[in-house]
């Protein structure tokens, strides 16, 4: 055995152990070997897990929060009582910075407690599911035609796959028609001279032909107002081969779903303008994604895309104007399945597009899918599901019953209206902490800051919060780093002072406040999401306490720190360990949807039972909204 003695946040710790412990961190699939009496937040470093570590692992900042899910490891420090609640250190939430193993051990990262370098907005919780696509690939042989035999290519195809693999009926896409007769003559067998066809059926019409090889290829799309996500999948190992995500290049018209349906009823061009920029964003993603897993599109057999309403509409070209209007009506929310090509999709010749349903005017088929991915119909506990984005749609499950709604949250968790609000870019401050008067921060890629991201938003209002610089009506008092410009009081983030202190020769950056019109905006977003929250609740006759878990979703909502969002009141005031943060869940259950039937057709029945509840004309809606504005847990 060897001795170590180790100097963490003030507190000298003797560890005894072997030289070196196995460390698996997961979900990032980092795992090795490290040195005995080391923290685990330097073997994060040193398996290339970026946490959060805005103290530089003094304990202080309390921002490395990991689970420890096996093995040994030191006693908790007096410090992590700071920061964790004893029923979450008893959950096995530890401070990586103040937590040193003492065997080999299974680490949980909480997609909170890492960097932007290691994450991308496309990613989220996978869930296990059987595949059973809706297409397949059916091997057929044909026997050429002759002067005594000379049935017609399609009548030969049809009643071969009767013939081979009991399969009556069949139909063919005519896009599928005029490829056949050049096909089947180009994949003859040279020994035998018989036509050797690879067929795509789904359910009984044959949509598409694969050559030798081909693999059968499906794609999912997370179709966001700001982002679109993409996956390409192989429908028959359920493998995703590429993922792509990208803005979606509506956003120059509208930063929301409302301001890009004012804009489509200014001409009647302008709605299909849309419809196309989103259309030609798509098949410019697929070439990119077929061209980096060296495959074609035309072997993209089936796709899934989900999206809120709106962008279902936009996407199909459907009427947006009742959208905005009361009572808020979709043009539809079933389900459907349109030929790819009526789309203007480039995919395979006679593919389908399948698009999950909608719930009601503002709870689209991504919360559909989101719903789907995290299985909430198997939960044995009451459940919030809450996708946070400019349009924020929160569900409650209950004994069962699932009731949803959507809440205008606006873009301030991107960044947007706000004065030094950036996207989730490089320079980016993503997390920060108030020492005193000092601002430890930490950005995207550790470079030179920039701005302010959603997560950095976040965390700079929760501090001020507590350093008792905001009060609960959201107002800014005196601080040495307080000033007014233009009228405005702003708290300073980054001056130049800070910025002498970042990498020898880099340009200086402009200084970076938070001001009180930008608490305003994170007040309004917060508000109307806790007023959502409560008024499910409500109607659920449940108090906030006897909510058992806390799912969020949403590339906002996956890493922001949850401590923080309770802080301001944005959410329940509840233990760490029942809160789960599962990334893009709505991107994760496109994919799910698209390899199973089965999962396709629970989305449905799900869809169908849900319960809306409408905010806009709840009659307890202002006075709770105005009381939900305020800071801090109630």
């Amino acid at each position: 055995m060897v001795q170590y003695y180790i100097l963490c946040s003030g507190t000298i710790i003797l560890i005894e152990g072997t030289v070196t412990h196995f460390i698996h961190f997961e979900p990032v699939g980092r795992r090795g070997d490290a040195p005995a009496g080391e923290t685990l937040l330097d073997h994060a470093r040193t398996l290339g897990v970026d946490l959060v570590s805005l103290c530089g692992g003094g304990g202080g900042c309390g921002r490395c929060i990991i689970q420890v899910l096996e093995g040994e490891v030191s006693k908790p420090l007096t410090v992590e009582l700071d920061f964790l609640r004893p029923e979450e250190i008893g959950q096995g939430f530890r401070l990586a910075c103040c937590t040193i193993p003492q065997s080999d051990c299974k680490v949980r990262v909480p997609p909170g407690s890492l960097t932007s370098l290691q994450r991308l907005e496309i990613e989220g919780d996978e869930m296990s599911v059987d595949v059973l696509p809706i297409t397949e690939v059916y091997r057929v042989v044909l026997t050429p035609p002759t002067m005594d035999d000379p049935k017609a290519d399609a009548g030969q195809l049809t009643d071969a796959l009767a013939r081979q693999h009991d399969l009556d009926g069949a139909s063919l896409d005519i896009d599928v028609l005029r490829l056949l007769s050049t096909y089947a003559r180009e994949n003859v067998d040279p020994n035998s001279g018989e036509w050797h066809l690879r067929v795509v059926l789904r359910e009984h019409e044959i949509i598409g032909l694969l050559q030798s090889g081909a693999p059968l290829l499906g794609l999912a799309v997370d179709l966001g107002t700001t982002k679109i996500a993409l996956y390409l999948l192989d429908l028959n190992t359920g493998q995703t081969l590429v993922s792509h995500g990208l803005m979606n290049p509506q956003i120059a018209y509208g930063e929301d779903v409302i301001a890009r349906i004012a804009f489509s009823e200014k001409d009647i061009s302008n709605a299909s303008f849309l419809r196309e920029l989103v259309v030609e964003a798509l098949n410019q993603a697929v070439v990119e994604m077929c061209a980096k897993a060296d495959v074609e599109p035309f072997s993209i057999a089936d796709a899934v895309i989900v999206g809120n309403t709106a962008m279902h509409h936009f996407f199909l070209g459907l009427p947006l104007k009742q959208l905005a209007r009361v009572p808020y009506v979709p043009a539809i929310t079933s389900a459907l399945d349109i030929k790819a090509r009526d789309l203007g999709m480039d995919l395979m010749p006679g593919s389908y597009v399948h698009l999950l349903p909608n719930i009601a005017a503002y709870v689209g088929a991504d919360h559909t899918a989101m719903l789907l991915a995290v299985d909430i119909e198997q939960e044995q506990h009451v459940t919030l599901a809450i996708d946070i984005g400019t349009n924020t749609e929160i569900s409650l499950f209950n004994q069962g019953v699932v009731t949803s709604t959507s809440c205008a949250s606006g873009p301030a968790f991107e960044g947007a209206h706000i004065k030094h609000g950036v996207r989730a870019v490089n320079g980016a401050i993503e997390h920060l902490h108030l020492i005193d008067d000092r601002i430890e921060y930490q950005t995207i890629g550790n470079a030179p800051p920039v701005g302010l991201c959603g997560s950095g938003i976040l965390d700079a209002m929760a501090q001020l919060y507590l350093a008792g610089i905001l009060d609960k009506q959201g107002t800014m008092h005196d601080h040495p780093r307080v000033c007014t410009v233009d009228g405005t009081r702003e708290f300073i983030l980054v001056d130049e002072v800070d910025l002498s202190q970042e990498k020898v020769g880099e340009t200086p950056q402009l200084t970076i406040s938070i001001t009180q019109q930008d608490v305003r905006q994170l007040q309004l977003a917060k508000g109307a999401m806790r007023t959502g929250i409560e008024l499910l609740l409500n109607a659920n006759g449940l108090r906030m306490d006897e909510i058992d878990h806390v799912i969020i979703a949403g590339a906002f909502g996956t890493y922001i720190d949850i401590r923080s969002a309770i802080t301001i009141g944005m959410l329940p005031d509840l233990p760490l360990v029942r809160f789960r943060q599962v990334g893009n869940a709505a991107g994760m259950g496109a994919k799910i949807a698209l390899l199973s039937r089965v999962k396709r057709a629970e989305a449905r029945v799900l869809a169908e039972q849900i319960k809306y509840l409408e905010l806009a004309t709840h009659p307890q809606f202002h006075t709770t909204f105005a009381h939900k504005m305020h800071l801090g847990s109630d």
